[in-house]
């Protein structure tokens, strides 16, 4: 187990990195806290909302305020896999190729409104967010950590968006959803729009300080009951008839790579608390954006007005917790 010293000393830089994030975003703390687990984890984030709640701000923010190269790309339907990749260019004087890299390459990768991009375009993505590495023709090259993205889409019943592949968005850690302010959010928003506000976020750290905070993330005791525990939550959304509940709701559960993030990303949420063990309100408190586009509800369920989140709610409230 990490000593309590080396958490405190986490703990400051935790806590000016989101003073830093909230000189510019206004009561999105929740959503910065989780991207900051991505990035304790390396684990990839979606970022889920109707278009105008800051959410590419977000980013572009906690970009800067990380000191990383950043790239953003705007997905739209004419978008080729060559654009965000990269592709050889051909030199007529040596006869030979030269690469020139796309904007993959970057550290922080802002994947604007993902889902209004060809299926082709989004699976251009998984070698670079699996493997950590990128194929351009021939030649392959190995990506530097820490290396994330940072995709947002909006809600699929916008009209001109269509659903993520299955393989693709299971590679995401976190599906975070953002809501709209609250009314005494959105008037320090129009407050701040009423002036000139031009604040340009303090880099407070960099790659090597984020490295050092994902070893520590890595470090963070979590007992056996709580990996049982862990276990049995995810086990629940394959067999739900072996833990009482009703199979019919449930299309597919969560993979293996469910139990894995939310291992990592309950360690992460302890340091974030200041914490040098996993409790139990570590994984209820991420589970939901670990799981909720791991579990695929039915058409029956879809027909009853059930979502992923409520099926999640039920395991949580069958499963004995330790």
């Amino acid at each position: 187990m990490i000593s309590e010293q080396s958490v405190k000393e986490a703990g400051k830089i935790i806590r000016s990195i989101i003073d830093e994030a909230g000189q510019v975003l206004v009561g999105q703390k929740s959503m910065i806290e989780k991207i900051l687990i991505g990035f304790f984890t390396g684990g990839h984030i979606l970022l889920e909302g109707v278009p105008g709640l800051a959410k590419t701000l977000a980013v572009k923010t906690m970009a800067g305020i990380m000191g990383l190269e950043f790239s953003r790309i705007q997905f739209t339907p004419d978008l080729l896999p060559a654009d965000i990749l990269g592709t050889q260019i051909y030199n007529q004087k040596t006869g030979s190729f030269s690469t020139r890299k796309g904007p993959l390459f970057s550290s922080i990768i802002l994947a604007d409104e993902i889902n209004r991009a060809p299926s082709k375009v989004q699976s251009a993505l998984l070698e670079a967010m699996q493997e950590k590495q990128i194929t351009i023709g021939e030649e392959t090259f190995s990506l530097t950590e820490p290396y994330i993205v940072l995709a947002t889409q909006n809600p699929i019943e916008q009209e001109g968006t269509y659903p993520l592949p299955e393989a693709q968005i299971d590679r995401f850690m976190l599906k975070i959803l953002v809501n709209y302010p609250v009314k005494k959010e959105e008037k320090e928003i129009i407050r701040r729009m009423s002036v000139e506000f031009n604040y340009h976020p303090k880099s407070i750290c960099d790659g090597k300080t984020i490295m050092k905070l994902r070893k520590l993330a890595e470090e963070i005791y979590i007992d056996e009951k709580l990996i049982d525990y862990i276990i049995d939550i995810i086990f629940a959304t394959r067999q739900p008839e072996k833990y009482g509940l009703d199979k019919s709701l449930i299309a597919f559960g969560a993979s293996p790579r469910a139990s894995i993030y939310l291992a990592m990303a309950s360690k992460a949420h302890a340091l974030l608390q200041g914490e040098n063990y996993v409790k139990t309100e570590d994984i209820k408190s991420i589970a939901y954006d670990v799981l909720r586009h791991r579990v695929i509800v039915s058409y029956e369920a879809e027909a009853e007005g059930i979502k992923s989140e409520d099926l999640i709610k039920k395991i949580f409230d069958t499963i004995e917790t330790p």
